[in-house]
């Protein structure tokens, strides 16, 4: 993993001139001649020492800055002998080895890995020291991307909560303009890195780049200068041409000129000249405060130019070659990646074996309790069941006894009143004396009916509760077969009907299209709104406005070059 620092070149001065090169992972340590060029210079340190360690070959993007004399920072001249050049006398000479001209697209135009690995630091660290103005919601998403650049996939075994604590991830603006503590920013990051599991590191880095090169101040370098009038204005210079911003905006250009309408460029002393190729239209002038501006003015127009140009001519051979082998170690990258995935999917799906077994006997055993837990209760209430129902059949002989009982009592009854029948014919008595007897026993005999046929419904009723008993009994032991029998088998995962690619890829985004808005609603909840910088305040109006980079640049160039030359002129 490369150490996110930027390429120094330590030059010692005279009598030895030895040249230390300090890489993000090296160093190395050479001599040059006291009349070694810049171009020298920029061969020997970089190419040389980057070339051998990791393959760097588009080397028309980059080049050696240092801080001159007067405390500006410039770039080393190809041509000219580095003595003779206006470099701050150090002991040793500083230089970075920067990336000084960008592409239109990075998607399209750079190549090799090292070189997207590159301007992937130099842009992190303009957007971290607010260099390059980027907006809070845009902010988080490239940290996350940057996160996954450094961390690839997120593991939650092994990126504990503060993993990202000792990180600079978001500029400081941003973080001093919401109220929201390291763990709640940490929170919202890691969110956006587990989104961008299965991307490789490099693809993180394009990703970012992508973005980054969306904002307003993406690879513009700003210059002071005025018009003919005075008025003190900025000039942008691009990979697409000129721009012309009012002192108080830098993400706004009013007026551009694209390299394809300029035909020559010039300076005289603080007046810098630039005529257009329609030659009905005047030249472009402009004045800067100092001749050594003009001079940085002049190369930077030159080198973006000429790729300008260039990117518009066939690939040469070394392009050929080198997209050819980015295409090859690409393929190959897939494929290893392909067959990581394919892996890590196995290892995937056998611990979701491992873990659906696992769950499974978990389940079982929860159930086998559960089972002997019915069972035992169920016992328990089979007993008190059969206790009740041998209580009722107890209930129900006595019953029956007492109601045989009374029927003997009723016949003894029957068999008196046929004797005191009997008597009273044979003895004679009077009628009186008998009816009262007989009225006397059939009375008792009415009792008797009374109380047998109240036995028999109680005999009758005990009878039915105990039909009732024995039909709880069964109930109970059918609920107890239920509940021993052997669970219904699950559908299994495999058997389950499994979701598209393309399906998941779509609710993915229409996920990630929700997350990103709660996250800019999020944000701006705890956005503290005193805090706001001007360019804060210029970037919500080019939102309200419906404005952006790309809408900006097509309308600043609409109309001929005399139209926003005379424009020019007027602000």
């Amino acid at each position: 993993m490369w150490d996110e620092e930027i390429l120094l070149v330590a030059v010692k001065m005279p009598k030895t001139m030895n040249v230390r090169v300090t890489t993000m992972d090296a160093e190395l340590e050479f001599a040059i001649r006291p009349k070694t060029t810049g171009k020298q210079l920029f061969d020997q340190s970089c190419y040389i020492q980057v070339v051998r360690t990791v393959g760097l070959r588009e080397m028309w993007f980059f080049g050696l800055q240092y801080v001159d004399s007067k405390g500006y920072v410039t770039w080393l001249k190809h041509q000219k002998q580095v003595t003779k050049q206006d470099v701050k006398k150090e002991n040793p000479l500083q230089f970075k080895f920067r990336v000084k001209f960008f592409p239109e697209d990075v998607s399209e135009e750079l190549i090799q890995e090292i070189t997207q690995r590159l301007f992937f630091l130099q842009v992190k660290e303009a957007v971290l020291n607010d260099d390059n103005y980027c907006p809070p919601e845009t902010a988080v998403l490239l940290a996350s991307y940057a996160v996954q650049a450094k961390y690839a996939d997120y593991n939650k075994e092994n990126h504990r909560p503060g993993y990202l604590s000792s990180e600079r991830l978001l500029p400081q603006r941003v973080l001093e303009q919401h109220k929201l503590t390291k763990e709640q920013w940490e929170e919202r990051i890691q969110k956006w890195h587990m989104e961008h599991t299965g991307l490789l590191r490099e693809d993180a880095m394009m990703e970012y780049l992508k973005i980054a090169q969306d904002l307003e101040m993406y690879g513009v370098n700003y210059f002071h200068i005025r018009n003919k009038k005075g008025t003190q204005l900025w000039l942008g210079v691009d990979a697409l041409g000129l721009n012309i911003y009012e002192h108080g905006d830098k993400l706004s250009p009013k007026i551009g000129f694209p390299w394809s309408e300029i035909r020559n460029i010039s300076f005289t002393d603080k007046k810098f000249v630039i005529k257009p190729i329609d030659k009905k239209a005047p030249n472009f002038e402009f004045y800067a405060p100092r001749l050594r501006i003009n001079k940085r003015i002049l190369l930077l127009c030159m080198g973006n130019h000429e790729l300008y140009m260039r990117r518009r001519k066939p690939d040469t051979i070394e392009v050929q070659q080198m997209k050819a082998q980015a295409r090859e170690e690409r393929h190959h990258k897939q494929m290893e990646k392909a067959r990581l995935q394919s892996e890590k999917r196995a290892r995937e799906q056998a611990e979701r074996d491992r873990e659906r077994t696992e769950r499974e006997r978990k389940e079982l055993l929860e159930r086998l309790r559960n089972i002997e837990e019915q069972t035992h209760k169920a016992q328990k209430e089979l007993e008190e069941q059969t206790r009740r129902a041998l209580q009722l059949e107890q209930e129900r002989g006595r019953a029956a006894d007492e109601a045989q009982r009374l029927d003997r009592e009723r016949r003894a009854a029957e068999e008196a009143k046929a004797a005191l029948a009997q008597q009273a014919a044979d003895q004679k008595k009077t009628q009186e004396q008998l009816a009262a007897e007989l009225a006397e026993f059939s009375a008792k005999i009415a009792l008797l009916e009374e109380a047998k046929k109240k036995k028999e419904d109680e005999a009758s009723e005990w009878q039915h509760k105990a039909l009732s008993a024995q039909e709880d009994l069964e109930k109970t032991r059918e609920e107890l077969k239920v509940a021993l029998a052997p669970p219904v088998p699950e559908q299994s995962e495999e058997e389950a009907p499994r979701e598209s690619s393309d399906q998941r890829e779509i609710h993915r985004e229409k996920r990630r299209k929700r997350e990103l808005q709660a996250l800019s609603s999020d944000l701006e909840a705890a956005r503290d709104h005193s805090k706001r910088t001007h360019n804060d305040l210029l970037h919500a109006e080019n939102v309200r406005a419906g404005r952006d980079k790309y809408k900006t640049l097509r309308q600043i160039r609409q109309g001929n070059t005399k139209q926003r030359v005379d424009e020019f002129e007027s602000m």
